[in-house]
């Protein structure tokens, strides 16, 4: 099979190089981020008025099955195109088929929360996964041998699992949980068994630099539905003294969490598929709780102001939990691969469990957890810049002695 021009409209969908130099986001890329954003912020929405008027448990199962459909789409696209991005018309025309199968599952977020009904949801995920099946199989007309097999596995493999989410649509509603946690196992256990054999050129920076996009937008969306909620407090109730507390722990959270996530230089670990695997899986977690964060401020204006139909204690809870959740996850992803010493490996866990004890602290709650993670992130640069200088100070007390002939110190 000939190779087409490079700048040819319709181009092979060949891997490309994972040692690649200057790998970056492309503007497609970005612009589907955003898109997805569309359908994490009514995933929000939905949560919100789930958890204002009681139903917590039930908001949370659904907000968790939506935000799972999201992000795995999103994981698929990305994954693949940091390995097969060639730019090329068609390429892209696929990427845009994605975005408006996301667009169509946003608009039905809303009834899959409200009325159980999961068709526009399930129409939107098969409309982005049989785009995706797409890009696979011109991977395998690109390709030949192992990489070939690789791509009619994922091909299949995703074809499979997408009739398996008929059962959303067909099954009593007692039995859709079951649904989602059989067939979240097995889209996962897609890209394990498809790349048994040959693993896709994913560039680690690359990933690493689209994972902190994602997480930036997501935690952009925060601050505008809190900033949102906000307004509409003062604007409606008047209530400047009730939401300036949480108006400013939630953007200390906010501010900390972008922080915490952005210390460490994550794209070094990204060495192996299991390495990746694991890591890519966890965020799931890390953009879920993000986004709650957002949900669970907006719950606390609306309890502050007296639109929720809940306790003090369960709206400072939605924002405390989500919290912790966060920053244990981020933690148990990547920053503790970077601490060294007992000391800077408690910082995150004692925080988590520090921000929960907020929640019994009443109207404040909010603003108490956003001073402790406030004070996480001081009391880390802290250790670690003192850490830098006594290895500064080692590496010159070395090299003084080594100058005057005594050798390292050992």
């Amino acid at each position: 099979m000939t190779s087409s021009p490079p700048h040819s409209p319709l181009r092979r969908l060949t891997a490309r190089g994972r040692d690649e130099a200057h790998r970056v986001a492309s503007p497609l890329e970005l612009f589907f981020d955003l898109c997805f954003v569309v359908a994490i912020a009514q995933a929000g929405v939905a949560l919100v008025h789930a958890v204002a008027e009681g139903h917590a448990g039930e908001g949370i199962l659904n907000y968790a099955m939506v935000f799972f459909a999201i992000w795995w789409a999103w994981m698929n696209f990305t994954w693949f195109a940091s390995a097969y991005d060639n730019d090329d018309a068609l390429y892209r025309v696929v990427t845009l088929v994605q975005i408006a199968g996301v667009l169509v599952l946003a608009a039905g977020v809303s009834r899959a929360f409200e009325q159980h009904e999961f068709l526009a949801v399930w129409l939107g995920y098969l409309i982005m996964r049989l785009a995706l099946i797409t890009q696979w199989l011109r991977v395998a007309w690109s390709s030949d041998g192992a990489e070939r097999t690789m791509a009619l596995r994922y091909a299949f493999g995703v074809l499979l699992c997408q009739v398996g989410w008929l059962g959303l649509l067909v099954l009593p509603e007692g039995g859709r949980p079951w649904v989602f946690l059989v067939m979240a196992v097995l889209e996962m256990c897609v890209p394990p068994f498809a790349e048994r054999d040959h693993p896709t050129s994913w560039h680690p920076h690359h990933i690493a630099e689209r994972y902190g996009l994602f997480t930036i937008i997501v935690l952009g969306e925060t601050i505008a539905a809190a900033t949102v909620a906000v307004k509409s407090g003062i604007d409606e109730h008047d209530a400047l003294g009730e939401l300036l507390p949480i108006a400013a722990g939630g953007l200390l959270i906010i501010f900390a969490a972008w922080w915490i996530y952005f210390v460490v230089p994550i794209h070094d670990r990204l060495r192996s598929n299991r390495q990746a695997f694991l890591w890519g899986y966890g965020h799931y977690v890390v953009f879920a709780s993000a986004a709650a964060i957002g949900a669970g401020l907006e719950v606390a204006v609306e309890q502050a102001v007296g639109k929720a139909h809940i306790s003090t204690l369960a709206a400072s809870a939605a924002v405390t939990l989500p919290t912790a959740l966060y920053l244990l996850t981020v933690w148990l992803l990547h920053s503790r691969f970077f601490k060294v010493g007992i000391t800077q490996q408690l910082v995150l866990p004692v925080t988590a469990l520090l921000v929960i004890c907020c929640t019994f602290l009443g109207e404040g709650a909010v603003l108490a957890a956003g001073v402790v993670a406030g004070l996480a992130v001081v009391t880390g640069t802290t250790l670690t810049s003192r850490r830098a200088a006594r290895e500064r100070a080692d590496r010159t007390d070395d090299g003084a002695e080594v100058g005057a002939g005594r050798g390292p110190v050992t």
